[in-house]
């Protein structure tokens, strides 16, 4: 006994596939989209902290002894450092300036002054800045087993000011 084809396009037994189909496939596309959303909030993220970095560096490079003033620099990049006045403008997915999120570290290879050291290397001064991504899709602690993705971006200058004695 052959199944014929009804007046809709179904063949007997048919009825509701296509739900089906679209029951099993949705929840993966789904947490695909969510992935890819997360991805480049990490990424975006990770661009943050080498900005805030750079501009440590950069101020480290002319002023390495002031680690206070190096780190203030790293922490206020953003444009809200300032809220009331950009009320909307900017949001960061990064909070730079707290102290329990976002991890500033300070190194100084050599004086802390121009010129070069004994060995021919110049003297330098590296900023890292440290943050822990937590996921915004679901069953994020299942990928990873603290739903955190670590963040760490560095730069590295070499100390321009003051002169050595």
């Amino acid at each position: 006994m052959q199944l014929q084809k009804r007046k809709h396009g179904f063949v007997r037994g048919e009825r509701g596939q296509s739900l089906v189909e679209l029951a099993i496939s949705l929840p993966i596309i789904l947490v695909l989209l969510l992935g890819t959303f997360d991805f480049g909030m990490a990424i975006f993220s990770y661009s943050m902290l080498r900005d805030a970095a750079q501009e440590g560096a950069l101020y480290g490079s002319f002023n390495p002894a002031n680690k206070a003033e190096i780190e203030r620099r790293s922490r206020n990049i953003s444009p809200q450092a300032n809220a009331q006045a950009n009320e909307g403008l900017f949001s960061s997915p990064v909070e730079l300036r707290s102290t329990t999120l976002v991890k500033v570290t300070i190194q100084t290879f050599g004086d802390p002054c121009q010129g070069v050291r004994t060995n021919g290397a110049a003297n330098s001064i590296r900023v890292s800045v440290s943050y822990g991504y937590k996921l915004l899709m679901p069953f994020g602690n299942n990928i990873l087993a603290s739903g955190t993705i670590p963040l760490t971006a560095t730069a590295t200058n070499v100390i321009l000011q003051p002169a050595c004695p």
